[in-house]
């Protein structure tokens, strides 16, 4: 159950908002009282009815993540209609699957343009207005994947791993500064991305999960709310798995 109240006041910016955990997210950071600005790509219509669950508090913005001027303007924006920003999610990202011997370049460039460098520029964008603010939570959503690796995605599991090296160095630079830097890893969720799977291939999923189930978006979505909040105000630096424990450490 959301902590009513618990971002009230704060201004987030999340990318790749409108499906799947990144749609979870957005919902949950306004059902806790945050004004939330979300990027989308293509998915117009669905953006537009996640914004109309609550036209107040939710703005949603198109713009490619690998666009760095565009994502400034997003920025801009942000700083001139609310004069702050308090919470940085990054979420967006792709898959672009196959084995190493058969990936090709641009494969292996988009997924590391849009999961791994897009988070670089966007942060280093952001950071100015939360070092001023002497403030500030950013959230990277990495994966178990980078924490584990997986035959086929040695593009993902490259950009996840990196995300969560990226966390944990940005974390001792902006400390001092009381700026909190930690990355979510999901496992596996119910998005569009597994929807797609083989009946088979997902009852094997379920077996090798302790819970022995897939998790849901807004499962992720709450522990991101949780590193947005006040109530993780001595937590820098971590990655939190959840992932029903299918990566016990």
């Amino acid at each position: 159950m959301a902590c009513e109240g618990r971002l009230q006041g704060k201004v987030a910016l999340v990318t790749g908002g409108s499906r799947g955990i990144g749609r979870a997210i957005v919902q949950r950071l306004a059902s806790e009282g945050a004004t939330v600005y979300f990027t989308y790509r293509q998915a117009r219509e669905s953006a537009e009815r996640v914004a109309m669950e609550a036209p107040e508090a939710l703005f949603p913005v198109q713009a490619d993540v690998r666009d760095a001027e565009a994502m400034a303007g997003v920025v801009q924006r942000i700083q001139e209609e609310q004069g702050r920003l308090d919470i940085l999610v990054n979420n967006a990202g792709i898959a672009r699957d196959n084995l190493l011997l058969r990936m090709k370049d641009e494969e292996w460039n988009e997924v590391l343009e849009v999961n791994l460098f897009s988070v670089f520029r966007l942060t280093r964008q952001v950071l100015p207005i939360m070092l001023r603010q002497r403030s500030g939570s950013i959230i990277n959503i990495s994966s178990i994947i980078g924490l584990m690796g997986n035959a086929g995605q040695a593009n993902y599991a490259t950009a996840k791993a990196g995300l969560i090296g990226f966390t944990k160095a940005l974390a001792r630079e902006v400390g001092s500064r009381n700026i909190r830097v930690n990355a979510v890893a999901p496992g596996f969720i119910e998005t569009d991305m597994t929807a797609g799977l083989p009946d088979d291939v997902r009852t094997a999923f379920r077996q090798q999960i302790a819970l022995r189930r897939l998790g849901k978006p807004e499962e992720v979505a709450s522990v991101v709310a949780f590193l947005a909040s006040d109530d993780a105000s001595y937590i820098t630096g971590q990655v939190l798995v959840v992932c029903g424990g299918y990566l016990i450490a």
